[in-house]
């Protein structure tokens, strides 16, 4: 089916995904008609899947039935005896551990606004953090609040305490189960989130997520997979007949928007298990896909690359897998063409989308991915994206890069008290991105930059991405990132990190002459420091750049 087809097929009146007019914020925008309404309406659903595994965490497995209970009880205590009411905020500072979905989905159904806190976060981010959301109840584990100590100034939930609790704290595991969730009444535009962009320049910005920002994410991977299975062949009925709930891998954090809106929820809302990995880790994760059956897992593209490069990944069973997708980052082109050989029989997938869409916006998947692999795909149809001038907001045509904005349902409120940094971001419910993009013609977006990491050598624009992506395709390279070398003459020239395997022997003069005919000479990179330690990243796995620079050029 062509793509448009696809759109049409899916969306129709009386088809899976179809679309509603919503009025949000003042604008007539597209809605999927069958999303949950609010993150309580996932919880409610929970008891038909009472005796299904909904988390798995090293040798602990909770039922559907148990998580239902222990949410219900964390939301009663919230309710009864914190006094938590309808918008008053409840930060969660913790690991990937069963806790944490079920402090998320607690504190959500007893009407409060979540603030998943970064677990790297140190302490005096953690206290900006609490006092910033004005959050009434803190949720954290051991690690999190032995790093808050003597800083706290709201009442807290310690899951799993090393020794004896202080006054004003109470164990997480000495809150009692319930049959019902407190009576609370949610709408779709309610507050639900507030999650903290990565921090990786200036004082983190809170996106302040609604319960239909959150939710759309939910049926937009479901449009995203349906999309694939028609592109590739398969009848609206076969795609429509009851399937087996899957299994996630969860390898990310979960206190950012692709671990809970895309792993979390996607997995709660369709029944499914999800596995939680304390922390990333390829061997341990091969060793779970064998084990647990895993049949979904999305990460940034680093891990996946991990996963495939992994000396010993012939000898796990890794059949189990039919969607590998990456997010969150830029991926390499290569790594399409890596996770088809490597997993023939899997989809593989990548997309876009930020803090401030709920996560998903594009996605491209399956065969689209194989034949555009340098593409993030085409917007899910809840979503409009155009390219634009930066200086004038005027429209492009297609194949002409500008910055890349997004408009509909999955676009948060705004920055949670930061009316400036919301009226410089959000325009007529159009969010400014900050990437550079160009569209083709049949609509499928090539993210090329960020705009303000883009180099201009001598007045040349230089897409860091695109040098990035021919860098990865020399087989010893692992992780790279482009960052500009301060010039008199030029104002910048290229200089690429180059992580590489350990043994190999890449110096600038090999890359320099694997690159010649790859891209144009003057984005070549001038300087290569080469190194086989991984390069830092943030929480959210991006590559730190601004702590690059800092290493490379500690005076600029």
């Amino acid at each position: 089916m062509q793509h448009d087809e696809v759109r049409s097929a899916l969306t129709a009146p009386g088809a899976p995904f179809e679309m509603v007019e919503v009025e949000v914020r003042g604008l007539t925008l597209r809605a999927w008609r069958h999303s949950p309404p609010t993150l309580r309406a996932i919880v409610e659903r929970m008891p038909v899947h009472a005796r299904r595994t909904f988390l798995v965490h090293g040798g602990q497995r909770m039922a559907y039935g148990e998580a239902h209970k222990r949410i219900a009880g964390l939301a009663w205590a919230l309710v009864r005896d914190q006094g938590i009411r309808k918008g008053d905020r409840v930060a969660l500072a913790m690991r990937n551990m069963p806790e944490w979905p079920i402090a998320f989905l607690a504190a959500a159904c007893a009407g409060a606004v979540v603030v998943p806190l970064n677990a790297w976060w140190e302490r005096t981010e953690l206290e900006f953090g609490l006092r910033d959301s004005g959050a009434k109840v803190l949720i954290a584990d051991s690690e999190r609040y032995s790093r808050l100590d003597g800083g706290l100034t709201v009442p807290t939930f310690v899951a799993r305490p090393t020794g004896p609790l202080p006054e004003g704290a109470v164990d997480l595991s000495a809150v009692g189960t319930a049959d019902g969730l407190p009576a609370v009444s949610l709408e779709p535009e309610d507050g639900a989130t507030i999650f903290y962009t990565s921090g990786t320049t200036g004082t983190p910005k809170g996106a302040f997520g609604t319960h239909r920002n959150i939710c759309t994410n939910v049926i937009s991977i479901g449009y995203a997979a349906a999309r694939s299975q028609l592109r590739e062949g398969r009848s609206l009925a076969e795609i429509a007949a009851p399937a087996p709930p899957g299994v996630w891998l969860l390898g990310v954090p979960l206190f950012h928007v692709v671990g809970c809106h895309s792993v979390l929820l996607a997995a709660a809302n369709a029944g499914g298990t999800l596995v939680l990995m304390r922390k990333w880790d390829p061997t341990v994760a091969l060793e779970l896909v064998e084990r647990e059956r895993i049949t979904t897992f999305t990460g940034v593209p680093a891990m996946v690359a991990q996963l495939l490069a992994h000396p010993d990944f012939a000898e796990h069973d890794t059949a189990s897998l039919t969607g590998l997708g990456t997010g969150g980052a830029a991926a390499p082109p290569v790594l399409a063409g890596r996770m088809h050989r490597r997993l023939p029989s899997t989809v593989p997938a990548n997309g876009y989308g930020l803090t401030e869409t709920s996560s998903m916006t594009t996605s491209n998947r399956g065969i689209d991915y194989l034949q555009r692999p340098d593409s993030v795909g085409q917007p899910v149809p809840v979503c409009e994206l155009r390219i634009v001038d930066p200086s004038t907001g005027e429209r492009l045509p297609n194949g002409e890069v500008g910055e890349l904005r997004i408009r509909g349902v999955n676009v948060v409120a705004g920055y949670w008290n930061r009316p400036e940094a919301t009226a410089a971001a959000i325009t007529d419910g159009w969010l400014h991105s900050g990437d550079l993009a160009r569209m083709d013609d049949d609509g499928f977006v090539y993210v090329v930059d960020r705009a303000r990491d883009m180099l201009i050598r001598g007045g040349e624009n230089i897409y860091c991405a695109e040098v990035e992506s021919a860098i990865h395709e020399h087989p010893d390279v692992v992780a790279v990132a482009v960052i500009g070398i301060p010039d008199a003459m030029l104002g910048e020239q290229v200089g690429a990190v180059v992580q590489v395997g350990a043994g190999t022997a890449l110096d600038t003069s090999a890359l320099r002459e694997f690159l010649c005919g790859r891209i144009a000479k003057f984005k070549i990179p001038a300087q290569v420091w080469v190194q086989e330690t991984p390069l830092p990243r943030n929480a959210a796995g991006k590559i730190a750049k601004t702590v690059l620079r800092a290493r490379q050029f500690p005076g600029a």
